[in-house]
């Protein structure tokens, strides 16, 4: 077995905040992410998940009679979660053999007259095919949100991604590079939409004080804890207690509940989220250029497959994404590497029909690459703790396996 490592590396890459950050400032951040990022301007919400919830809901209104919402098979449980909370009904799409992206015959069957909106997922912050869901959606009439969630900084032929389809959304939760613990961006290009999406969030997501106290504590958890020392603590510890039970899910915080928490961002969070974000365009820079010092050994390891973007686009690299060639010797480097702090882990557990907490939600469907992706993926973190040494075993026990 694998010996722990002293202290624990992060399963993603966040922008760690400085104490300088958590003065009051100016609640800018919306304005300073648009001129960072070259967008129209930007709503801002209290989780991704809530950006998709408040786009959901606009969309709604201007197509009342759709209500069907296609995905891919494998994403982020909150997203399902979001379409059933907005009284909406998710529709799977299966991948594409071996990668993230929806399969085109696939997508294609599942959207009709019904269909409200396909959400294309920059995973992993790779970039997605999104050209294919605007052909389908411009054939069928249906809205593009790009899940953009995990991809805040990527671009997609010079621009940043979240503005080719109608809307795209970004997370600013812990861990995703740039935090303010829990929040979300929505950016949209028509500027009708866009004040539509201010009214809609105006109106379902409310100020909470109650909710803005919770979220400023754990704020300030994460400032003080996002570091190797405390995330023992605050990450590695939890998730060793949740493998000994056999509840991955937890370990990697996948199991979600409804009703998901919908509230406005204080000004004083805000304004945490604008002075870091002053740092972000630097970080991002930095985390591609680990990415491609560590991509040649990582892909140098037989029957690994590592995730990567298409020809002229600019993934962000959070973690790197590995595909091994079975669930046999995935699992069999996660026996080794995901308790012993190396910042190893995995992504999403289950496709989305195999969720148990989603049974009602999300409908029974046969989409054996989504399962075949979740049983050969792991991902590797790539944050500024990470050394030459901590890549180089975690590659010889990919290797052994």
């Amino acid at each position: 077995m694998l010996p722990r490592r002293r202290q624990e590396l992060p399963p993603t890459a966040g922008l760690p905040l400085k104490l300088g950050d958590l003065r009051p400032g100016p609640a800018t951040l919306t304005a300073d992410i648009a001129a960072l990022l070259g967008t129209p301007p930007l709503e801002l919400a209290c989780s991704g998940t809530a950006a998709l919830l408040i786009a959901l809901a606009a969309l709604r209104e201007l197509k009342p009679s759709r209500r069907r919402v296609v995905m891919p098979a494998y994403t982020c449980p909150l997203v399902p979660l979001a379409v059933h909370q907005a009284g909406l009904e998710a529709v799977l799409c299966d991948l594409r053999p071996g990668h993230y992206d929806m399969e085109p015959h696939a997508l294609r069957a599942a959207c009709d007259e019904r269909t409200l909106a396909i959400l294309p997922t920059h995973l992993a912050g790779r970039v997605a095919d999104v050209d294919d869901a605007l052909a389908v959606a411009n054939n069928v009439g249906a809205f593009v949100i790009e899940d953009a969630a995990q991809a805040l900084g990527a671009r997609r032929d010079g621009s940043s991604v979240g503005l080719a389809g109608d809307l795209g959304f970004f997370s600013l939760a812990a861990g995703k590079g740039l935090s303010i613990y829990e929040g979300g961006l929505l950016a949209a290009r028509d500027p009708e939409l866009r004040e539509r999406m201010a009214r809609t969030a105006a109106r379902i997501a409310p100020p909470s004080l109650g909710w803005e106290l919770r979220r400023s504590v754990e704020l300030l958890g994460y400032a003080a804890l996002y570091r190797p020392r405390g995330l023992r603590l605050a990450y590695g510890n939890p998730l060793r207690r949740a493998l000994r039970r056999g509840d991955p899910v937890a370990a990697v915080g996948d199991d979600f509940s409804l009703p998901l928490p919908l509230h406005a961002v204080g000004r004083w969070r805000q304004g945490v989220g604008a002075q870091a974000a002053r740092r972000l365009p630097a970080f991002i820079e930095a985390c591609s250029a680990r990415a491609q010092r560590y991509l040649p050994r990582l892909r140098a390891v037989p029957g690994v497959t590592v995730l990567d973007d298409p020809a002229g686009t600019h993934g962000t690299w959070p973690f790197f994404f590995l595909l091994l060639p079975d669930r046999r010797r995935r699992d069999a480097a996660l026996d080794q590497l995901w308790q012993a702090g190396y910042g190893v882990s995995r992504l999403f557990i289950h496709a989305l029909p195999d969720y148990a907490y989603l049974d009602g939600i999300v409908p029974a469907a046969a989409v054996p690459n989504a399962r075949d992706f979740a049983a050969r993926s792991l991902s590797i973190g790539n944050s500024a703790w990470v050394t030459d040494t901590d890549i180089e075993t975690i590659c010889e026990v990919l290797a052994q396996v």
